[in-house]
């Protein structure tokens, strides 16, 4: 199939990237790591999420970034909502779009929510109810639809009907994602083909982590299958706390630095990326994982520095 001419990047660093930290990143860092992405054309950013403190405590703020978020013509601002009680507390802070997630795998619903795949589902519906009441886009995930950090593998099968079930919630999107980065270029387009038959591909989007460095490859296998949505974190952040070993999203730079070498339009500055990858690294006091974002700031570097004789 014909590679795309543009492709829609949802910017997941702030929530997906942040959620995972161990030390309490402070709401100004939040707030100003948001002003920066958009600055750099992000123009789909998954903010923060509504769910209790006591399980995402580094979400805890979510209303006081909301309340600061700078809000931009053309720009989607996202939040994740387990339930009723986060969607009416996110409603209040004015959200363009609420994203509501399901698992592929009953093993995986189970240790992560405690209820099954069909349970789970059915907790969402009042929540999509009331985001189409409000006039919200709704944007759902199939997580682990590539694999299971406890039951292993998943069958297409299964995420066949997770995401026919979010289609019929009437979600806008739906995301396929590889939660514990397993999957392999020869698998995504068997699965995205299979959930493709029940979900219109223009409304299906990618959603890779890089556990075993095959992220980039799966987002070029992606495209190939006509896919032209993905979901990105910036300097590779996050993780997923019932995934143990699970490494952070796909990096937004290293995304786009495939993207433009592609020659596929993405709105996105990927100079600015870079410097927003090194920040909010130097930020939290480590290296970016970004193999791009390292190597061009690497060179900004040499060319910026004065030779000496």
């Amino acid at each position: 199939m014909e590679l795309p001419s543009k492709v829609h990047v949802t910017e997941v660093g702030p929530r997906d990237g942040l959620q995972n930290e161990k030390q309490p990143v402070p709401a100004d860092l939040k707030v100003e790591l948001c002003e920066r992405l958009l600055a750099a054309g992000v123009r789909q950013l998954e903010a923060t999420s509504f769910v209790s403190p006591k399980w995402v405590p580094q979400m805890a703020d979510a209303a006081e970034v909301m309340a600061r978020m700078p809000r931009r013509a053309g720009t989607t601002i996202s939040v994740l909502v387990p339930n009723m009680k986060g969607f009416e507390a996110a409603l209040a802070s004015r959200p363009d779009e609420v994203v509501i997630f399901g698992a592929a795998s009953e093993t995986f619903s189970m240790r992560s929510i405690n209820c099954s795949v069909a349970e789970s589902i059915e907790r969402f519906r009042p929540v999509a109810q009331a985001a189409k009441a409000h006039g919200l886009r709704l944007r759902a995930a199939v997580s682990t639809a590539f694999g299971c950090p406890y039951q292993g593998e998943v069958p297409v099968a299964a995420v066949v009907d997770v995401a026919a079930r979010l289609r019929d919630l009437g979600c806008d999107e739906i995301g396929i994602a590889d939660t514990i980065g397993v999957a392999t270029p020869n698998r995504v387009p068997a699965v995205f083909e299979a959930v493709a038959r029940e979900v219109p591909l223009e409304r299906l989007s990618g959603h890779f982590h890089d556990t075993y460095g095959q992220a980039i490859a799966n987002v070029m296998a992606s495209l190939q299958s006509g896919v032209f949505r993905f979901d990105s974190s910036i300097a590779g952040l996050g993780g997923c706390p019932y995934a143990p070993g699970a490494t952070g999203n796909v990096a937004t730079e290293d995304v786009v630095y495939l993207l433009h070498g592609l020659g596929i339009e993405t709105g996105l500055d990927l100079g600015r990326l870079v410097e927003t990858g090194q920040w909010i690294s130097a930020q939290l006091g480590r290296p970016s994982v970004s193999r791009a974002g390292n190597a061009l700031a690497a060179r900004r570097r040499i060319e910026t520095t004065p030779e000496t004789n």
